[in-house]
């Protein structure tokens, strides 16, 4: 009898042993689980700076997030809404709405907006005058040969009273729709990434900052013309239909419409290019 309760005493304290081990196992287990932040990968075409630059900023904050910020720097405007669209990528940073716009309407494509970043001016930029007013009869003006920056192009020369455009055409304008120029101004339409290699070429180019500045050309000190501030043409993060309501992408916003990059630009670019976020 004092042998039979030994061993049933002995398993009593062996079974409250394991059921006291399984649940500490469970708890660390869950713990473990609790504090697991599994890191997520997020693919972002672009083209040149300050896009390029305010990716590289955000960079290390969403490491803290959890997300690894993959760059992927193109070489046309072309392609970053074809990896895009064929998903080799998550998101781009290089366009305007309208430049989007066009693109899901040739292509077919679900290209959405998520978040504005920063407008930068449009400007009339020549090597040879100073004044709009002393670029001479037939002159030869470079614009981008998209068709939404062709229309922005015009729009912005008709404002300025250098043409006249047909009525309501707005920035879908193309150079059949001009119904009046008077000084006989010819058109050159250049692959957007070529138009500042124009400057020696021609009498007038039309571009954004992004490709004056690295010839040492601002809008408000060097623009012989500019876009007003109203502008709809904002450079904007862009996703996807399927996955613009994604966590990843929504922490990408978030962090790129943040008072660190409206500081930067702040600092770096000033009135070249000016956030188009709160």
């Amino acid at each position: 009898m004092k042998r039979n309760r030994k061993i049933m005493l002995l398993g009593i304290v062996i079974f409250m042993l394991v059921v006291a081990g399984c649940g500490n196992n469970s708890t660390n287990q869950a713990e473990g689980n609790d504090s697991i932040q599994e890191e997520v990968t997020l693919k972002v075409a672009t083209l040149i700076p300050p896009m390029t630059e305010v990716l590289e900023l955000v960079k290390p904050q969403l490491k803290e997030d959890g997300i690894n910020l993959e760059i992927v720097v193109l070489s046309d405007n072309v392609q970053p809404n074809n990896a895009l669209a064929n998903k080799e990528v998550d998101a781009n940073f290089f366009q305007h709405v309208p430049y989007m716009e066009e693109y899901n309407k040739s292509n077919g494509t679900e290209l959405v907006e998520v978040q504005p970043i920063y407008n930068a001016i449009y400007g009339a930029y020549s090597k040879t005058y100073k004044n709009i007013e002393d670029v001479p009869e037939g002159a030869t003006i470079s614009i981008a040969n998209d068709p939404t920056n062709i229309g922005r192009s015009l729009v912005m020369l008709e404002k300025h009273g250098l043409i006249k455009l047909k009525e309501g055409v707005g920035i879908q304008a193309t150079q059949a729709d001009i119904i009046e120029n008077e000084k006989n101004f010819k058109f050159e339409e250049v692959d957007l990434l070529m138009l500042a290699r124009t400057l020696d070429d021609v009498d007038l180019v039309l571009m954004t900052p992004a490709y004056a500045k690295p010839l040492g050309l601002t809008p408000k000190k060097d623009a012989l013309i500019t876009e007003d501030g109203d502008s709809d043409f904002v450079i904007t993060l862009v996703a996807r239909k399927d996955n613009a309501d994604s966590e990843p992408i929504k922490k990408l916003a978030e962090r790129m419409a943040s008072s660190e990059v409206k500081q930067f630009f702040k600092d770096n670019y000033g009135e070249i290019a000016v956030p188009a976020f709160e």
